[in-house]
């Protein structure tokens, strides 16, 4: 059977077996330095998507550092409050839901996860910077009817030394905002998150190793999947919450599973394919299931025209056979 074939009996499976409400069919809205126009929000209305996460930033000057800047002048329109209640507005006018995913850059794209004071009094001075930050979204969230706050991304250490300031952030936020929560833990994170319960939604961000081979069929994807998949439907039925990609995404490079997470800009070749594969097995493997809740692929940009295509070896679907794929995919998970 070729790839059409295949395509159109998994929507087949999807369509008899998904008469429930439609699973969350996102993309990670990439900030910019200009505000969204229509002709932005209407390619992602095109690909079917229904959910966008609308990213704003703060950053630390280092792993050490307890001290979170945001909302200046300095950063582009987009990672600012002001910048993400445009991007919300616009999104809500064509009838897409939005999670509010205010993130933590830290100088020079060190990992998230690594984040961790060297004294007491840099815990508590990065504890109260942390909640000025996402308090401030928050309020923003809740002003602007925002579907799904997202209370931290990647902050693996953070949460492992301070879970008592995890617990009361979440009842702070939950004074200020009444939609639903969840947190966005890396792959390796999640099991290790104290707080799910205090939350609507298991945010996982899906960049498990699956395949070590150059161009693994989605057959073999799938496989791989079965290393991870069952630790997650048991968690998600021990705490009695779904599990959502916060993330998920594959490059279209050669080896686009062995390491998921790479971000660095290597020369390993394009393979469009692989990421046609990847993106295919990950919606065939999870998007059926009653326990999950669905996705945001990374990444997708504001000026749609000029990202991607077919020299480009990185994460967005844009401009790409993967960008079919999903289409086809969303527009199934989209009719219920």
């Amino acid at each position: 059977m070729n790839k059409i074939g295949i395509l159109l009996l998994f929507c087949i499976q999807i369509s008899c077996s998904s008469q429930e409400k439609s699973k969350i069919n996102g993309v990670s809205f990439v900030s910019s330095r200009i505000e969204v126009a229509q002709e932005h929000i209407q390619e992602v209305v095109d690909l079917n998507a229904n959910h966008a996460a609308v990213m704003p930033f703060g950053f630390i000057r280092d792993l050490s550092s307890p001290e979170v800047k945001f909302n200046t002048d300095k950063q582009w329109f987009g990672e600012t409050k002001s910048g993400a209640k445009q991007y919300i507005k616009m999104l809500h006018k064509n009838k897409i839901e939005v999670m509010l995913k205010p993130q933590i850059w830290i100088w020079r794209g060190e990992f998230t996860g690594n984040l961790k004071m060297n004294s007491e009094e840099e815990w508590q001075t990065l504890e109260q910077s942390y909640s000025d930050f996402i308090l401030t979204y928050a309020e923003l969230a809740q002003e602007a009817n925002v579907e799904i706050l997202c209370i931290g991304t990647e902050l693996e250490q953070f949460v492992v030394n301070r879970p008592n300031y995890w617990s009361k952030l979440i009842l702070e936020i939950k004074e200020v905002y009444k939609g639903k929560l969840t947190y966005a833990a890396n792959w390796d994170e999640y099991a290790k998150v104290p707080f799910w319960k205090a939350l609507d939604y298991i945010g996982v961000d899906a960049y498990f190793p699956l395949s070590e081979e150059k161009l693994p069929s989605v057959a073999a994807l799938r496989k791989g999947w079965k290393k991870w998949k069952p630790a997650m439907k048991e968690l998600s039925i021990a705490v009695d919450r779904p599990i959502l990609f916060t993330e998920y995404g594959y490059r279209s490079m050669d080896y686009t599973a062995k390491k998921p997470w790479l971000v660095d800009r290597n020369d390993e070749n394009v393979n469009l394919e692989a990421q046609v594969n990847a993106t295919e097995a990950i919606i065939q493997e999870f998007w059926s299931e009653d326990w999950f809740a669905g996705g945001y692929v990374w990444k997708w940009f504001i000026d749609h025209k000029q990202s991607g295509g077919g020299n480009d070896n990185r994460f967005t679907p844009q401009n790409k056979p993967a960008e079919e794929t999903l289409r086809q995919l969303y527009k199934v998970n989209n009719r219920f």
